[in-house]
């Protein structure tokens, strides 16, 4: 029996070429979706009763604080998956999607800090929500750092999967801190029994949370043709690539 042949995603070049074909109508929908979600947010939405216009930073900071979750758990998702079955390209998916989950992290904590001097009339406390999600973005650059300080690639790859791993223990932490600690940071208002956001903000948060995913999708894929190229430079496709760009 002949050889079923391999998905073409699944090879260098397959993965290469089909992520090019995702971005532009990543990004287009990024843009779209970005450009409604901030229309909602600040046109739709009504103003808070308690903290009037300051709390339109929600719609940034909630989906920004979603992707440094779940962009972690996809990392580490592709780490395991480069551990357990040795796929070159779970390992690059993992380091292509560090750099923004890092920034996502980042704008979480940036934006709640404005969001929190007005609100709380500090700018930073060591509450077990915030201090969670700094350790996250510790993760981030960590995974970064132990990545480019091995010079050899499988090496380097299987080192920080492992990083990435043991520290995906720190994301249900980071989301039940609320529930399991007397914490300053607002609880969850939404949840399986309902949400107590008014539709209106809810509609927008949502359109921003995809606007959110497909930025980070977008990036990713660009990220991961980069690494393709820098690792699969000397094969032949990777010749032909370069030829047709010049």
């Amino acid at each position: 029996m002949a050889p079923r042949p391999m998905p073409p995603f699944s090879t260098p070049e397959g993965c290469y070429r089909r992520a090019g074909l995702a971005v532009p109508w990543l990004a287009g929908a990024a843009a779209l979706l970005a450009v409604l979600g901030g229309w909602i947010g600040w046109f739709v939405a009504p103003i808070d009763a308690q903290q009037g216009q300051g709390y339109r930073i929600i719609f940034v900071h909630v989906p920004a604080a979603q992707m440094s979750l779940l962009v972690y758990v996809a990392m580490a998702g592709a780490a395991a998956a480069a551990l357990v079955w040795r796929l070159p390209l779970a390992g690059m998916a993992a380091r292509a999607l560090a750099p923004t989950g890092a920034w996502c992290t980042a704008l979480a904590l940036c934006t709640g800090a404005l969001w929190g001097k007005p609100m709380w009339g500090t700018w930073w406390v060591w509450d077990a929500r915030l201090t969670s999600e700094l350790l996250l973005l510790f993760l981030y650059l960590g995974f970064l750092a132990l990545h480019s300080s091995i010079t050899d690639l499988h090496r380097a790859d299987r080192a920080a999967a492992v990083l990435a791993v043991v520290g995906v223990i720190n994301v249900p932490v980071i989301h039940f801190s609320v529930q399991w600690w007397n914490t300053l940071h607002q609880g969850a208002s939404l949840s399986l029994r309902g949400s107590t956001v008014a539709p209106p903000v809810l509609a927008g948060m949502a359109v921003m949370a995809l606007a959110f995913a497909a930025y980070v999708a977008c990036v990713a894929l660009l990220r991961m043709r980069c690494l393709l190229l820098e690792r699969e430079r000397n094969e032949p496709w990777v010749r032909d690539v370069v030829a047709q760009r010049c």
